[in-house]
């Protein structure tokens, strides 16, 4: 398998038989592996007759670079990642003006430092040797005097490199501070004067990706570039524009995951969610199509950017149909009976998404078990290590079972074994307005639901009866809420029954709508 940097990966080809309708390129910022929204998009656009060529993002523990979903192929393109560090990051500030500029000085200063104080006491170990050698004490208390000078020299030196070094630090903390004024102040300088062309000065990370994934595409030669979520979006528009300037038509399809201005900082880095911002605003006019992921994202982005089209809703549920692959019996994983009552996670492990909540109420659910399908592919268990601990010490362990990601394919057969399903997000802006891969997945697999009340996924259980709802982050009432799901399964799987809704919640309804915005586009 070869990786995908300097020369054009070859289209794939459509279902034999068939002529193509077109060239799709699809862009993703992540490794393609687990997330099932992209890959079931390439899988269905392919069948569906396009020629379709999904590049992902090359990381340290992607293990394959080149493979097949379906008729359609997949490339991971490493990121040269020269652009990390803002400008400012290289220069010196008249915020801490007697820091070390960024860089190397500093700690070579230091070492010089540490390098004479060595010098010196071999200095004074020749005296000390030549006097044990017979030397005249008035030859050695001379010696000593004279290497007087360069001691009071060292500890003058030294004090101040101790002073530039903290003060360099003092200049990275403020830098880091997203409270602090001069941050504030020079984030808020390069917004007005820019606008949203701001980015370049905010977080010019961003032409990373442009310079890696840029000419890939351009050689690929797309007749529909769809570009997923906000980092994309810039090196979708900027490929069409480049392919207007010789005479192409490519159209551009913007798939919006999350409401960009909904996101955390990230830690130390306050310039970068305005440059996120910036750079979704500047190219949000380029695209021909907005597709995204629930009705209540649909009215944001419409109003945000001003759209005179709604976007498309696709939503992002399950692919249902029956592979004949082998589907793994979750309660054998956990090794427990069928009796034995079971709830079950599907999805990543950290602070924002109340893992922790869940796993924390086990103590006051005497005989249930629950399954956490979250560990990733590449085997790193670092995320769940606070959970495991936590299960440790209140000594639940035995009924929490961490489990490894299974394919997109084999979810819904495999979480059907489970009791009820539970998703205990936190409040943040993107969970409000979120209906997730895995509230589809439990709805297909029948699961009785246990759902934190974050807007969008709580309505959608309180309107359908498909389970109950608590307060997020209260653990009582999360308790509350399990025991009344566990107590009559019976009655919020019967929810399921209504007519058209789990025919709606299928990838199959979804990715006929994706098909009908490409057909527009390209008739």
């Amino acid at each position: 398998m070869t990786l995908i940097e300097t020369s054009a990966p070859t289209q794939a080809a459509p279902a034999s038989g068939t002529v193509s309708r077109g060239r799709v390129v699809m862009l993703v910022d992540n490794g393609v592996v687990g997330d099932s929204r992209v890959q079931k998009q390439a899988m269905s656009a392919a069948a569906a007759g396009w020629t379709v060529t999904l590049l992902g993002i090359r990381t340290s523990h992607s293990t394959d670079t080149a493979w097949s979903i379906g008729d359609a192929q997949v490339r991971l393109v490493r990121i040269q990642a020269a652009m990390r560090v803002p400008l400012c990051g290289f220069r010196r500030s008249m915020r801490r003006p007697f820091a070390y500029p960024p860089g190397r000085l500093g700690a070579h200063r230091a070492q010089e430092v540490r390098a004479r104080e060595a010098d010196l006491r071999v200095r004074f170990g020749r005296l000390a040797l030549a006097r044990r050698a017979g030397a005249p004490r008035w030859r050695a208390a001379v010696g000593r005097a004279g290497l007087l000078p360069a001691r009071l020299a060292l500890k003058v030196k030294r004090h101040w490199v101790r002073f530039r070094r903290a003060e360099l630090d003092r200049l990275e903390a403020a830098r880091q501070n997203p409270d602090a004024p001069l941050t504030r102040l020079g984030i808020r300088f390069w917004q007005l004067l820019l606008g949203p062309r701001s980015w370049r000065r905010l977080d010019p990370a961003l032409w990373d990706w442009e310079m890696s994934l840029g000419p890939v595409v351009d050689r690929l030669k797309p007749d529909i570039i769809h570009a997923n979520d906000f980092r994309m979006i810039g090196i979708g528009a900027r490929a069409k524009l480049r392919a207007a300037s010789r005479g192409r038509t490519v159209k551009l399809v913007w798939d919006a995951h999350e409401l960009v201005s909904g996101m955390t900082d990230r830690p130390g880095s306050p310039r970068w969610l305005p440059g996120q911002v910036a750079h979704e605003r500047e190219y949000t006019r380029d695209a021909d199509a907005v597709v995204t992921v629930s009705p209540m994202l649909a009215d944001l982005l419409r109003a945000r950017h001003r759209l005179s089209d709604p976007p498309v809703v696709v939503l992002n549920a399950p692919e249902v149909s029956a592979t004949g692959e082998a589907v793994p019996d979750l309660r054998a994983l956990c090794g427990i009976a069928a009796a034995t009552p079971l709830l079950v996670y599907l999805g990543g492990i950290n602070e924002v998404r109340g893992v922790d909540l869940i796993v924390s109420a086990m103590d006051r659910l005497p005989g249930v078990h629950l399954a956490l399908i979250s560990l990733h592919p590449n085997g790193n268990r670092e995320p769940a290590k606070p959970i495991e601990e936590l299960a440790q010490e209140l000594g639940v362990a035995d009924r929490v079972h961490l489990l490894p990601y299974l394919p997109y394919t084999q979810v819904v057969p495999a979480v059907a074994a489970a009791d009820a399903a539970v998703s205990p997000l936190r409040h943040l802006p993107n969970h409000e307005i979120a209906l997730s891969n895995k509230f589809f997945e439990y709805s297909q697999a029948r699961l009785p639901l246990v759902v934190s009340d974050v807007r969008a996924m709580a309505d959608m259980v309180r309107t359908t009866g498909q389970g109950e709802v608590y307060r997020a982050d209260d653990v009582e009432d999360y308790v509350r809420a399990v025991q009344q799901v566990l107590a009559d399964p019976t009655k919020y799987r019967a929810a399921y029954d209504q007519p058209g809704l789990l025919e709606e919640w299928t990838w199959k309804r979804q990715a006929a709508r994706l098909d009908d915005v490409y057909a527009k586009l390209v008739s």
